[in-house]
């Protein structure tokens, strides 16, 4: 039974021989036509059912091993018929991608390495749905006909990935998004199909996609590439080969973050300003149109910067993603995977200014589960004796910063991490002595700033909650504070003198004297404890200045101006009611002393001795940014920051 039709017509059939007109399938058939030449004669009617076109392309490719390449020339042409394509080439194309795949047993990888290549260097994006179908099958077929070809199988569709450059510019556009769906998903079941073939092509495809993810330059149209492929790696990683290559996906996405955060330069985003302090540098309010002042931390600096949208963007795609394992019921695992990269890549970066939001949200978005564990693997590294100092150092900084700005934290188990470092640090005092020695001592000087700075944002909610001010109170912050390692004069002056204006007014710790930091931003002991990577002055989850991240962020972020700070009823209340309670705390010496209300008393500094505009902000990067002191002692004014919330958590 035979029917006639045109080549856009012709359909393979298992059952039923076709009539099909056509150039190519001239030669596969062995008449005498070249291809190129075709169109210049009538053609001719043939009657030919799918069994013996593959029987035509078997003697084709067979025939090429014995010097007779006519009919497989032929064949090759055809595989490289693309772009506009006519309803008879692309019927002609379909037809010979599939009559492939049922003569892949004939194809040898020496003899017909042109057709293989041609095979192999084809693109989905140029071809209509009915060719990708058949594309897809013949790759399908490749794969699980011969070990040899499975690595070239894997890396077709992987370079499918991302599509041609003229392409890429309609992606925003319904047909582009459109065509994008079309093949992605072609694709992604083709390997999926593979990997239920063939059992070790998951582990044959890690390497092929790490090593496959696009570079950085600095063109635009390559930095969208990069978007598209990690789409991609992040489909692998919820897909249904994620339990062989998920963790490899994650790890390789976090690894192109970092690469492209440190090529963010410090100077890009920071404006200096000896005269704002670590609290005040927050964003910009860019919706109350004020100028940028200097000192300040702004979006507008980044603008136009093609690296700092990349990581925008692709930051964006990694919390998308964590959403939706979150939805799935599998954010918990893809934590602890996520987590795993983030000791091995980004918690020795050298300050790494966005990437770890990616930690930040996951945390956000399971508090209870992911950001308890973020928050004890982070202590339980500062704790630990078998990590080098620098790793402990940045470990307390992440924490520090992380207790202090996550919004979605509760109280009670910021104070349980809190007692942790004071322990340590109390053990710390226990067995050391001697004179301040900011290098010898670094770790315990991190760990002090950490409790300090924390305290700085929480203090308040502390001790407005009887249990935990009682926990906060029974910890010995004064033996620590008064050691004779002196950390108070080593930790970052604008933390310390913070710190210790909110703890006079919640009588929690108090000096008794002046201490005086040689006019400089940062003290010269503390620069030393610091050391060339400056990880005194690292608070990692300072704000971000990503446009697009900062959606996620803000609403689980606390932000200065949010901190209701110790002193804040203080200074509300009249000078005649603080006169009155401190000449409660002075001894016969003159000397303020104040009762926590356990026996125990305290020395009272009158702090009013402190300018708070003493140092640049927490990310402050090089020695280069180290500025001189310009401000006069005496004025403890507590500048606010330039963000304004609508509304204050009041658990802050």
């Amino acid at each position: 039974m035979t029917r006639s039709s045109n080549i856009s017509e012709a359909k393979l059939s298992s059952t039923q021989p076709q009539q099909i007109s056509g150039v190519g399938i001239w030669g596969i058939m062995g008449m005498e036509l070249p291809i190129e030449n075709a169109e210049s004669h009538e053609m001719e009617d043939v009657n030919i059912s799918d069994t013996e076109l593959v029987y035509h392309v078997r003697e084709a490719l067979t025939a090429s091993l014995t010097g007779d390449y006519d009919n497989y020339n032929q064949l090759v042409a055809v595989m490289h018929l693309k772009g506009r394509l006519g309803p008879d080439e692309r019927a002609l194309l379909e037809t010979s991608l599939k009559a492939l795949s049922g003569a892949v047993s004939y194809l040898d990888s020496v003899h017909h390495d042109s057709l293989l290549t041609s095979i192999f260097g084809m693109n989905m994006w140029n071809y209509e749905p009915d060719v990708m179908d058949a594309l897809k099958g013949l790759i399908i077929s490749l794969a699980a006909s011969n070990g040899k070809y499975i690595d070239s199988c894997l890396s077709m569709l992987v370079s499918n990935f991302t599509p041609p450059y003229f392409i890429l510019d309609k992606l925003t556009l319904p047909y582009g998004l459109e065509r994008k769906h079309q093949v992605l998903s072609r694709v992604h079941a083709a390997l999926k199909h593979i990997a239920d073939l063939v059992p070790l092509a998951p582990l044959r495809l890690l390497p092929i996609v790490v090593q496959s993810m696009p570079n950085a330059k600095h063109k635009p149209e390559r930095l969208k590439m990069i978007v598209i492929y990690v789409e991609n790696m992040l489909t692998l990683e919820s897909g249904a080969m994620g339990e062989l290559v998920g963790s490899t996906m994650l790890m390789a996405v976090v690894d192109r973050l970092i690469d492209l955060d440190v090529e963010i330069e410090w100077e890009d985003i920071l404006y200096d300003d000896s005269s704002k302090g670590i609290f005040e540098m927050e964003l910009e309010d860019e919706e109350e149109g004020g100028e940028l002042s200097r000192g300040s931390l702004s979006r507008k600096s980044l603008t136009g910067n093609v690296i700092a949208e990349l990581l925008d963007s692709l930051l964006v795609q990694t919390f998308e993603h964590l959403e939706s394992c979150e939805r799935a019921g599998r954010l918990i695992e893809v934590f602890e995977m996520l987590l795993q990269s983030f000791q091995i890549t980004v918690l020795n970066a050298y300050k790494s200014k966005f990437a770890q939001f990616m930690m930040f949200y996951a945390c956000a978005l399971d508090p209870e589960n992911c950001g308890l564990k973020f928050a004890t693997v982070l202590a339980d590294i500062f704790v630990s004796g078998v990590y080098p100092p620098l790793t402990r150092m940045s470990a307390v900084s992440y924490l520090a910063s992380f207790l202090s700005r996550g919004k979605f934290l509760s109280i009670s188990f910021i104070v349980s991490l809190l007692k942790r470092l004071v322990d340590w640090c109390s053990e710390y005092c226990k067995t050391q002595g001697g004179d301040i020695n900011p290098k010898a001592h670094r770790v315990f000087y991190s760990g002090c700033q950490a409790i300090m700075y924390v305290l700085c944002f929480r203090m308040r909610s502390i001790m407005d909650i009887p249990r935990l001010k009682s926990q906060l109170l029974l910890m010995p912050l004064d033996t620590i504070l008064k050691h004779e390692l002196n950390p108070l004069k080593v930790c970052l002056p604008s933390v310390v003198l913070e710190f210790l204006r909110q703890s006079k007014a919640a009588r929690l710790f108090t000096v008794s004297k002046t201490f005086i930091f040689d006019d400089l931003l940062e003290s010269e002991l503390s620069r030393g404890f610091g050391g060339i990577e400056r990880l005194d002055m690292f608070f990692p989850f300072d704000p971000c200045l990503l446009k697009k991240c900062d959606s996620f962020i803000r609403p689980n972020f606390v932000y200065w101006s949010m901190v209701r700070a110790a002193y804040d009823d203080e200074e509300e209340n009249s000078s005649d009611e603080d006169e009155d309670a401190a000449e409660d705390f002075v001894d016969g010496n003159g000397d303020e002393v104040m009762d926590d209300g356990m026996g125990r008393s305290f020395d009272q500094h009158d702090l009013d001795e402190f300018d708070y505009a003493l140092n640049k902000m927490s990310i402050t990067p090089k020695n280069s940014f180290i500025c001189r002191f310009e401000g006069k002692l005496g004025q403890p004014t507590r500048m606010p920051s330039k963000i304004r919330p609508s509304t204050s958590p009041e658990s802050l």
